[in-house]
């Protein structure tokens, strides 16, 4: 838990602008660094941003900005510096030395929150696990300040121990947390299996896009729901009936840009479930700036776990936070990303594809959650159907 009768920690962010990059896109990832900042417990004073072809081999960013950076943190009693891309180990003993601050890169962020949300005996070994891999090559930098520092963000989990943290010991707890996770893989896997041949349907996206919210209201449980990023680690599963047609509905974690590798491969027996789903609900904040990214990203991890070509529908969420308004014909308003309507919503690519079904919706409103119901009763039931030819008397009702 993050201790609340410490003062907040006061951390700049510090992110860069390459070659072709369009500034705009550096401002989105550092608000996500920053909200993620937030979630871990920290306050983001200031932003930097420093255009560069290449990273600096030494440093990250340029002599001139790591003076910058030093004169800020000195003057205004800054307790972290957070960069928005994976450090190399070199990195960030130099960068220490020369700002006298904590350093975490945005790896070490992802990991810490995920050691705060870890809820599970499952979650928290594979967060450990991930932890520990990330620690490991970076062991040589972190012995002097492993000394002095005293918890804080970047030091929950594996963080908080001792000097003995030495490779021989870190490299024999990898291997038996790495154990550990086989025996929680088959488990799960027996659990999967002990479900029978039930339909199974995911939720993915990107993470606080409002997946278990949409779950709640799905299957009538009351999964944790937070407006915070990784507030579900866990993956829930509750049996849903549509009408007469039953199925499993489970509640994944979110994925992000620049998820760190070791935490996908620790997480493998959580994504399992969505690799052994029949039916994916992409479900996408289309109030996000940036959802069209936040897409991609999605996909293209879904891509990596090999189940892109799996029957998908994209709930498209949060029309309540769109500024869309109800046009009359004499309404003579240029139509634009910001002010589409519904309708205009409806004519765009987002509903072009004919690959997938769209809804758009409300999961806090509950506006049009009724046309996600019939739409998710619909694919259930062709996949029923094929599974289970002889079971027309089911498909009676999708009310």
């Amino acid at each position: 838990m993050i201790e609340t009768n410490k003062p907040q920690e006061r951390a700049i962010l510090i992110g860069v602008l390459y070659h072709g990059q369009e500034e705009s896109e550096v401002e989105e990832f550092l608000e996500e660094l920053s909200f993620l900042t937030q979630t871990a417990g920290a306050d983001p004073v200031r932003r930097f941003i420093q255009k560069l072809d290449v990273p600096n081999p030494r440093t990250f960013v340029g002599s001139g900005k790591i003076t910058e950076l030093a004169s800020f943190i000195s003057e205004n009693k800054i307790d972290i510096a957070i960069f928005d891309d994976e450090l190399t180990p070199s990195q960030l003993r130099n960068i220490e030395e020369a700002l006298s601050c904590r350093i975490l890169d945005r790896t070490n962020l992802i990991l810490d929150i995920f050691a705060h949300r870890a809820r599970t005996s499952q979650s928290r070994t594979q967060v450990e696990l991930a932890q520990y891999q990330y620690l490991l090559p970076r062991l040589t930098g972190l012995w002097t300040h492993l000394e002095r520092q005293r918890g804080g963000i970047g030091f929950r989990g594996p963080g908080e121990t001792e000097i003995e943290t030495d490779r021989r010991v870190i490299r024999d707890r990898i291997s038996f947390l790495k154990d550990q996770l086989k025996k929680i893989d088959t488990q799960m896997a027996t659990q999967r299996k002990n479900r029978g041949k039930m339909i199974r349907v995911s939720l993915v996206g990107y993470t606080n896009v409002g997946k278990s919210t949409i779950m709640n209201l799905l299957s009538k449980s009351d999964v944790f729901a937070e407006d915070k990023l990784f507030a579900t680690l866990d993956t829930t599963v509750r049996k849903v009936v549509i009408g007469n047609l039953p199925f499993l509905l489970s509640d994944t974690v979110g994925f992000i840009r620049k998820l760190p590798t070791d935490l996908i491969e620790s997480f493998k027996s959580t994504l399992d479930e969505v690799r052994e789903s029949d039916l994916l609900i992409h479900v996408v904040d289309i109030s996000h700036a940036a959802f069209e990214e936040q897409i991609k990203v999605v996909n293209n991890t879904l891509k990596d776990m090999g189940v892109s070509e799996k029957p998908l529908i994209i709930a498209f969420n949060k029309i309540d936070a769109l500024n869309y308004t109800v046009k009359d014909e004499y309404d003579l308003t240029p139509v634009l990303k910001d002010n589409y309507s519904l309708s205009d919503l409806k004519k765009t690519w987002m509903s072009a594809d004919k690959h997938h079904s769209t809804v758009f919706i409300s999961a806090k409103t509950k506006e049009n959650i009724e046309e996600l119901r019939k739409l998710l009763y619909e694919e259930v039931k062709k996949i029923h159907v094929k599974r289970y030819p002889f079971n027309d008397f089911l498909y009676s009702s999708g009310e």
